[in-house]
C-alpha cells in the first residue's frame, strides 16, 4: 500500500480564528457541516508560497504575477486538454461576483435568465440583483440521480431570455453533466441564441471513478464563443478565504461587455489570492489526488449511513457535498431539528427545494462519524 504523504486525519481546531463555518456555532456543541469550505490544512506547496510573500514584506497593489497565467493556462490542459490563451482569463476576486458580473454583461435590465433548482442561492440571486428576471427550471430526480429537463427548458424559454447559468459540477446534487446533456444545453443555447455563464469551480474534485469533467466551452470553437467560464482554486484546494478566481471568455466582444461590467467597481484580487492560486495550480497536484481519495472514503460513508437509515442520497460524482432528502420523515424545520442533535447543516430552502439538507463531508472522518452517529440517534428517537 501506498505511503500517504498527507494527512487529512489531523485535528486542527478552528475555534477562535474567525472562521464563519465554526463560529456560527459558537460556544454550542454542535458539528458545523454546511458552509462549503474544508476543515483540511492547504497544500504545503501553497503554504510555503504565503510564507514566501509574506516574508517580503511590502503589500503593495499587484498585478498577477508573470506564472499564474501559464500555471493556469497549463493546468486546464493537463486536466482537460482544453486550450486556452492568456488574453482569455480575467481575474475576479470571487466566483460570485463573477455570477453577478455575467448578469450584468449580458442584455438589458428586464430580461430573462435560466437557472436549474435546486442550486447554489447565488445563481437565483445574482439576475434580480443585477436587473433581471430569474427564471428557475426544476431538475428531475429519477431512481436517486438527478438530470435535466429538457422540455421544461424548452417550456420555460421567453423572447428576453438572454442566458443560462450553469453550475458545472453541480451544487448540490453533486452531478457532473455528461457530454450528451452539455451538448443539449449547448443546443438550447444556440437555438436561443443565449450566453451560457458557467460555474466550474467544483471541476477539481470529481469523485466517481471513471467520470471525467467537461468544460462546456470545449465542446465545439462555437460553444467557447457563447460561454463565460468561471473558475477558481478555492474549493479544491481549501484557500476560499484569499478570493482570487477568474473567467475564461474567448470571445472578444463577450469580454469586453464582461470587463465593462466589472467597471470600477470589481477590486482586484489581493496579492495573497495570487500567490496561493499560482502554487495551488503548480504545485498542488499531489495532494489533490490524496484529498480526492480521502474524500471518496467519505462520500461512500455518508451514503452508507443515509441509506441505512432510509433517507434517500443523491450519489454524488463531485464536490464535497451530499444532498440528502429528509422528506419522508415529516421534520418541519430540519436545519433547527439537526443542530438540536448537534450537526449543523444547509438547508435545502437556501438552494429552492425544501425538505432536503446539504451536508458537507470535506472533514477529517473521526469528526462526520460522530455527526452522523448523532443524526442517526435522533432520527431514530423521533422514530419511535
Amino acid at each position: 500500500m501506498t505511503q500517504k504523504k498527507f494527512d487529512f486525519d489531523e485535528i486542527i481546531d478552528r475555534r477562535g480564528t474567525a472562521s464563519e463555518k465554526w463560529d456560527k456555532y459558537r460556544d454550542r456543541d454542535i458539528i458545523p457541516l454546511w458552509v462549503a469550505d474544508m476543515d483540511f490544512r492547504s497544500p504545503p506547496a501553497i503554504i510555503k508560497a504565503l510564507h514566501e510573500r509574506v516574508e517580503h514584506g511590502v503589500f503593495g497593489y499587484t498585478a498577477p504575477p508573470q506564472g499564474l497565467a501559464q500555471a493556469v493556462i497549463d493546468s486546464l490542459q493537463a486536466e482537460f486538454g482544453w486550450q486556452v490563451r492568456k488574453e482569455w482569463i480575467t481575474w475576479l476576486p470571487g466566483l460570485v461576483t463573477g455570477l453577478n458580473v455575467s448578469c450584468r454583461a449580458v442584455g438589458d435590465a428586464g430580461d430573462d435568465v435560466i437557472t436549474f433548482t435546486p442550486v447554489y442561492p447565488p445563481f437565483m440571486s445574482a439576475p434580480p440583483l443585477s436587473g433581471r428576471n430569474v427564471i428557475n427550471v426544476p431538475l428531475i430526480c429519477k431512481e436517486g440521480r438527478w438530470g435535466l429537463d429538457l422540455d421544461a427548458l424548452e417550456a420555460a424559454v421567453t423572447p428576453r431570455t438572454r442566458q443560462l447559468l450553469l453550475c458545472s459540477p453541480h451544487n448540490p446534487v453533486g452531478r457532473v453533466w455528461t457530454r450528451d446533456e452539455l451538448a443539449a444545453l449547448d443546443d438550447f443555447a444556440a437555438r436561443h441564441d443565449l450566453v451560457i455563464c458557467s460555474d466550474e469551480i467544483h471541476a477539481g474534485l470529481v469523485l466517481e471513478p471513471g467520470v471525467r469533467h467537461i468544460p462546456i466551452a470545449t465542446l465545439s470553437p462555437e460553444a467557447s464563443r457563447r460561454t463565460i467560464t468561471l473558475m477558481a482554486p478555492s474549493k479544491t484546494y481549501n484557500v476560499p478565504g484569499l478570493g482570487c478566481s477568474f473567467a475564461v471568455i474567448s470571445d472578444d466582444t463577450l469580454r469586453r461587455a464582461f470587463r465593462k461590467a466589472m467597471g470600477r467597481i470589481v477590486p482586484h484580487v489581493n496579492l495573497l489570492g495570487y500567490t496561493a492560486a499560482e502554487a495551488a495550480y503548480r504545485d498542488g497536484e499531489e495532494w489533490r489526488q490524496e484529498l480526492l481519495e480521502y474524500l471518496r472514503g467519505n462520500r461512500d460513508l455518508v451514503q452508507r449511513e443515509m441509506t441505512a437509515l432510509g433517507l434517500p442520497v443523491a450519489r454524488v460524482e463531485a464536490t464535497y457535498l451530499s444532498w440528502i432528502d429528509v422528506r419522508g420523515r415529516g421534520i418541519e424545520d430540519p436545519v433547527r431539528f439537526f443542530e438540536e442533535a448537534g450537526v449543523g447543516l444547509s438547508g435545502g430552502s437556501d438552494f429552492g427545494l425544501a425538505g432536503y439538507v446539504r451536508l458537507n463531508f470535506g472533514c477529517r472522518r473521526e469528526l462526520l462519524q460522530e455527526a452522523l452517529r448523532r443524526m442517526r440517534v435522533a432520527l431514530k428517537e423521533r422514530g419511535r
